[in-house]
């Protein structure tokens, strides 16, 4: 049922009604359940849905029909609220939580990954007269500071030198072609990353910036260093407000007398002082040869050869350095939404099938199967690559349900809801439920993409009982959902 056209009346009740709404987030919800009891002689809430929440709904302009929600206790058979939850909606973001469950359900919390180093040819006085390998298993977690102290245990075992080339080895993982332009067009901005065998450091480059005075330079600092990529600083410091410090910066990436170069432009307000910005400027392959090369010389070792990417043969074991666990990985995906981290464990799944030429669809093969024989409802369910980072993954909210309530009653089911950031303190959602009373008591996974908002998660009632709860809005006006969302969030919270 869609909600009745506005008129002047709602516009009074309105104004009436909600005058200091927009103070604090509580406030807002409780006066939208006060427009609620005006709305309602006006037929525009909707049967079954939270007084608070189809108000709410009703003021962003978003009607039933692009709302899908379900809820339900952990310890219950059915559902104790549902609108459209058969429907298959783009989830965004909440999409990682299919993808955790079924890393999960298919590795075990406890899965590591290991990454080898090995020698090919004989070491003398400090030199390897041959190749150093670096092997990679498709570690989603390889991060800057583990591969300092890699390079720093080769250095300690007595190889300074190397005459050969480093050979790094990502067969680990047979992979798509990845156009990380082809969502947005933004191809230099990390989360488009695609995977890789031997995914390092996310594929990041980090930039602190520190603004001078207003009308003067900002100072970048990059971090790891990337042997060959030059970086021309155009950035300006600005006056004014810090706000959304971002949205004047840019970055393209150049070539100039042969060696790839970044240039950052545009403008930062100088109040806000330092920030950290990050760039992908290179494909995953030209970044982990660059950093291998930039880390080495930095460590003061010394190549004769080349930083290439081959599969390795031969080689003689060296070093294994171990990933952290699984559920640690998924804790690190799903507190900060990390997308290169989903697209890695989606192509890890399809390391099932050993002859798969395209590991990432093996791999959503994987997710539907572990899905299904966890008993839950598959119908609608798209994945294209696990990150919600798409216009056309699908899911039900009734699906997302079932899938919540399953994770409860598995081994995993602790480190699954420790990932998911706390509504109110940390994480994609420490700015939710603010000055609400039920600040603090939801592990929700939030969702946002254009035309997209969802959450997903548990919630700890008053009464200290448990729920599940999943909210799925598509529709242009979606970015303007945020006081339902809170207002849902608040009902299961305060359900008697």
């Amino acid at each position: 049922m869609q909600t009745a056209p506005r008129s002047n009346t709602l516009g009074r009740c309105t104004k009436a009604r909600s005058g200091s709404a927009g103070r604090t987030r509580a406030a807002l919800v409780r006066g939208l359940t006060a427009i609620a009891l005006c709305l309602a002689p006006l037929s525009a809430t909707w049967a079954g849905l939270p007084a608070a929440v189809s108000a709410a709904l009703a003021q962003a302009g978003i009607p039933e029909s692009s709302v899908g929600i379900w809820v339900q206790p952990v310890d219950g058979a059915v559902a104790s609220l549902a609108v459209n939850a058969d429907q298959p909606m783009n989830p965004a973001s909440v999409m990682k939580l299919v993808t955790a469950f079924a890393a999960l359900e298919r590795f075990g919390q406890a899965h590591t990954w290991d990454t080898r180093i090995a020698t090919r040819g004989e070491i003398r006085n400090g030199i390897l007269y041959g190749d150093l390998q670096i092997i990679g298993s498709g570690d989603p977690f390889l991060g800057v500071e583990r591969l300092w102290k890699l390079l720093r245990q080769v250095l300690a075992l007595g190889i300074r030198e190397v005459r050969g080339d480093i050979v790094l080895d990502a067969s680990a993982l047979r992979l798509p072609r990845h156009d990380p332009a082809s969502f947005d067009g933004k191809g230099l901005r990390p989360y488009n990353s695609g995977p890789h065998g031997l995914l390092l450091h996310f594929n990041t480059l980090n930039l602190a910036l520190l603004p001078g005075p207003a009308g003067s330079g900002v100072e970048v600092v990059p971090s790891p260093p990337l042997a060959g990529l030059v970086i021309v600083n155009r950035l300006t410091a600005s006056a004014g407000a810090c706000g959304v410090w971002h949205e004047k910066l840019d970055a393209r990436l150049e070539r100039h007398d042969d060696a790839q170069t970044l240039v950052l432009l545009g403008s930062m307000p100088s109040s806000c002082g330092r920030r950290d910005w990050s760039a992908a400027p290179l494909p995953p392959d030209a970044f982990a040869a660059a950093l291998i090369e930039g880390l080495w010389s930095e460590l003061g070792g010394r190549l004769g050869g080349t930083v290439r990417d081959a599969r390795a043969s031969d080689g003689k074991p060296l070093l294994t350095d171990t990933s952290i666990a699984l559920a640690d990985i998924v804790r690190e995906m799903n507190k900060w939404s990390s997308n290169v981290i989903a697209r890695q464990l989606i192509a890890n799944l399809g390391t099932d099938d050993p002859g798969s030429p395209d590991m990432v669809a093996s791999g959503i093969a994987v997710a539907k199967a572990q899905l299904e024989n966890a008993g839950i409802d598959t119908t609608g369910l798209v994945i294209e690559n696990g990150s919600g980072l798409s216009r056309v993954e699908r899911i039900r909210a009734d699906s997302l349900g079932r899938l919540l309530v399953t994770a409860w009653q598995r081994p995993f089911m602790p480190e699954f809801i420790a990932a998911m950031p706390i509504a109110g303190l940390d994480g994609t959602a420490r700015r939710r439920l603010a000055d609400s009373p039920a600040r603090g008591q939801a592990h929700i996974k939030t969702g946002t993409i254009n035309g997209v908002r969802a959450f997903a998660g548990y919630v700890h009632d008053r009464r200290n009982r448990r729920h599940v709860v999943v909210m799925i809005i598509n529709h242009p006006e979606a970015a303007t959902s945020r006081a339902a969302q809170d207002a849902l969030l608040e009902w299961v919270w305060n359900t008697p």
